[in-house]
């Protein structure tokens, strides 16, 4: 039986080329921890370190290459921001398409006397920005939005988002997991204070690299969130405020950079624009034909060219738990289904609590695998 892989939304599959390679370079061949020795190894390990926030630094139009911290993924990133900025009678503002790993830290802020609200979004997942205005009150201080959401692939107009931030005075961090390594994103032009992503999925990389991109101005209002021996500083018994060093306590996962190094190589080489087209061509064709299928209901955006490559369906003539194990067992589609970890974004898409399969394709996806998807869908909405 073959095997599609359509699940890029959760990790990317295949990785990019030269990814596995340039790990498995690092472990038998150089192996030093950076910042640890004065030795080759070190040096080695740690100019691919430097190098690979430079080339964060090309792809998110950013100039700041020690403002770039490495992080297990994005989800340690954002609790880093909000539990090391958030204090005590601040107030933030979240869309109700947010992951849980901005909503979760935000609940358990809530007994330290922080506040949020959550922003209603529309039936295909659209924040309206003017909204945003409505909300704003004289405590608030943050606002924390997912650049396109896991479930049903929406792109927010992060652009005025922004400016409505910049207007206001609100720092605004930008969930970048589903957009970063796809869609063009300039730090600047978005007005950001700081960017999270993660390395494993648009950006093509490994499991267990993620990180954020931050102003200066944004890191000095930041506690660090974990603290211990920085490579620097070792006489001071109290945490360095030099970046990155502020944020990048114990051992950083050297082999997963690494990785992410190549994987950032390829996607620059390769550009942004022909990855975002061929997957906007994917995801037009597998929704065109979608919607000649019976008992089948599309989730979220009709079109392609504001959504990405992230489809979500919900099967009306059986379960969709059955209809994803089917896909697996029979047809060889490995799919998510479920509520993907973002409840607030279920309950807004009207999908709440039976959830969705999720379809997500990838640069590596072929039109071939689309056409047998949609095959083995018609044969399921039959049954």
């Amino acid at each position: 039986m073959k095997r599609i892989y359509m699940d890029n939304a959760a990790t990317s599959f295949p990785k990019a080329p030269k990814v596995s390679e340039s790990i498995i370079n690092f472990i038998e061949n150089i192996g030093g921890n950076v910042g640890r020795g004065t030795h080759f190894s070190s040096y080695t390990a740690g100019s691919v370190v430097y190098e690979t926030r430079e080339l964060l630094c090309k792809l998110f139009k950013f100039d700041e290459p020690m403002n770039v911290i490495f992080t297990m993924n994005i989800t340690q990133s954002l609790n880093m921001i909000l539990k090391g900025f958030l204090k005590e009678g601040d107030h933030v503002l979240i869309s109700s398409m947010e992951h849980n790993a901005v909503l979760r830290p935000l609940y358990s802020l809530l007994e330290k006397g922080i506040t949020f609200d959550i922003l209603p979004c529309d039936d295909k997942g659209y924040l309206d920005p003017q909204i945003i205005k409505k909300y704003i009150k004289s405590n608030t201080k943050l606002l924390v939005i997912t650049h396109a959401s896991n479930v049903s692939g929406t792109i927010q107009n992060v652009k005025e988002i922004g400016k409505i931030c910049k207007e206001n005075n609100i720092d605004f961090v930008l969930d970048s997991a589903q957009t970063a390594g796809i869609l063009d994103i300039n730090f600047y032009d978005l007005n950001l204070s700081a960017l999270a992503f993660t390395g494993h999925k648009g950006l093509l990389g490994p499991q267990g690299i993620g990180g954020f991109l931050v102003t200066s101005e944004f890191a000095k209002k930041i506690k660090p969130l974990i603290e211990g021996g920085t490579g620097s500083f070792s006489e001071s018994y109290t945490q360095p405020e030099i970046l990155p060093d502020k944020f990048e306590s114990g051992t950083l996962n050297i082999p997963g950079i690494f990785g992410l190094n190549a994987a950032l190589k390829f996607i620059l080489d390769t550009g942004l624009d022909k990855i975002r087209n061929k997957e906007k061509q994917l995801t037009q064709k597998f929704i065109k034909e979608i919607k000649k299928i019976q008992n089948i209901e599309l989730v979220g955006p009709d079109e392609s060219y504001d959504r990405m490559a992230v489809i979500s369906l919900d099967f009306k003539n059986i379960d969709n738990s059955e209809a994803a194990f089917i896909l697996d067992n029979q047809y060889g589609i490995m799919t998510r289904v479920g509520l993907h970890c973002s409840p607030l974004a279920h309950k807004t898409l009207g999908t709440f609590p039976k959830g969705t399969v999720r379809f997500s394709f990838g640069y590596f996806t072929s039109e071939e695998d689309i056409e047998y998807a949609i095959q083995c869908i018609e044969k399921i909405s039959k049954l």
